[in-house]
């Protein structure tokens, strides 16, 4: 098959100006050449395309594939990464990965809680902040945890995230208004152990590919798995595969959370536990990293025996169920 990439590369953005910080859902060059490198051991035919703008262009010229490997997060809005798939099945292109109102709802983590709430899968007690004054109404118990409802990568995390006290809320949430113009969503803290669950597959089809804890070590910046830590984790974090019954019940979450929000092929979910024990599903993404040496799903992989061109290959077998009609073309062995 010829498979156009979309993605958005860091060192692009960086080059026009953005900030570390901004840029830190975008990929990097050797990201974009794993995917690239792993489609072409598949017996495809990769074809670097770009970003949303790239996309249009070329599919205005009358360029098609058949089917496109959409990494592409994004720039602007809580739709930003559902931008490259609205225009692909605008153009009747089939594309790996989540679509439009999937990727939109994962994007904004409150409306994702609400609706795996909806579903029954347990998730912390919440709320949003709109506005400053929205602050003082806000009625859970502390300590509690904030952070940007749509944001990725663990920006807006860090050692502030854990609030103990109606002031620190007020001030904590109003930085964090003015600092990325967005809600800000206010969680009950969950003292437990943190998981990250990989998945493949769609709905029925899809299956747990492991559990990882994420584990602090004494120079981790406290209170969250947020951008210092995760830009900066090697000293910083330690990560294991877990399968005991706390795990397994976190993998039981992750996989309900997954099909109630309609993710499609492989991504993550984003699990912790309570002062019990008892799993709450966080967050889900449905894009999640590939980079070949930093990524939490491909530390999944590894850590489960599979090479990142079989980590790859499952993502596209997972595609191609949805696709029968792509079936003829070739699989990996």
């Amino acid at each position: 098959m010829r498979v156009g990439v979309t993605y958005d590369l860091r060192a692009d953005y960086l080059a026009l100006g953005f900030g570390e910080e901004e840029t830190a859902e975008f990929d990097s060059e050797i990201t974009i050449a794993g995917i690239c490198g792993a489609l072409a051991s598949l017996g495809h035919e990769p074809d670097r395309i770009g970003g949303v703008r790239a996309l249009a262009e070329r599919l205005v010229a009358g360029e098609r594939w058949d089917c496109v490997f959409n990494f592409c997060e994004g720039l602007k809005g809580v739709a930003r990464e559902a931008q490259v798939p609205a225009l692909l099945e605008a153009y009747d292109v089939p594309y790996l990965f989540s679509d439009p109102l999937t990727l939109s709802l994962a994007l904004d983590k409150a409306m994702a809680k609400r609706v795996v709430r909806d579903c029954s899968v347990p998730t912390a007690p919440f709320a949003v902040i709109e506005c400053a004054t929205d602050a003082q109404r806000i009625e859970l118990a502390f300590p509690l945890f904030l952070k940007p409802v749509a944001e990725g990568s663990g920006k807006g995390i860090g050692t502030h995230s854990k609030v103990n006290g109606r002031a620190e809320l007020e001030r904590v949430s109003g930085e964090l208004l003015e600092r990325f113009q967005q809600p800000v969503l206010v969680e009950a803290y969950l003292p437990g152990r943190e998981f990250t669950v990989g998945i493949t597959g769609t709905q029925n089809g899809a299956e747990v590919l492991g559990i990882m804890e994420v584990l602090w070590t004494e120079n981790a910046a406290a209170h969250g798995y947020g951008y210092e830590n995760k830009e900066h984790f090697e000293g910083r974090m330690d990560y294991r595969l877990v399968d005991d019954s706390e795990a397994q019940e976190a993998g039981r979450v992750a996989l309900a959370a997954w099909r109630a929000l309609r993710c499609r092929d492989g991504g993550r979910v984003d699990i912790r536990s309570d002062e019990g024990g008892r799993p709450h599903f966080i967050e889900v993404n449905p894009l999640a990293g590939l980079n070949p040496e930093r990524s939490d799903l491909v530390f999944i992989a590894r850590f489960k025996g599979l090479a990142y061109v079989d980590l790859i290959a499952r993502i596209m077998e997972a595609f191609q169920r949805r696709h029968p009609e792509l079936s003829q073309q070739p699989l990996r062995s």
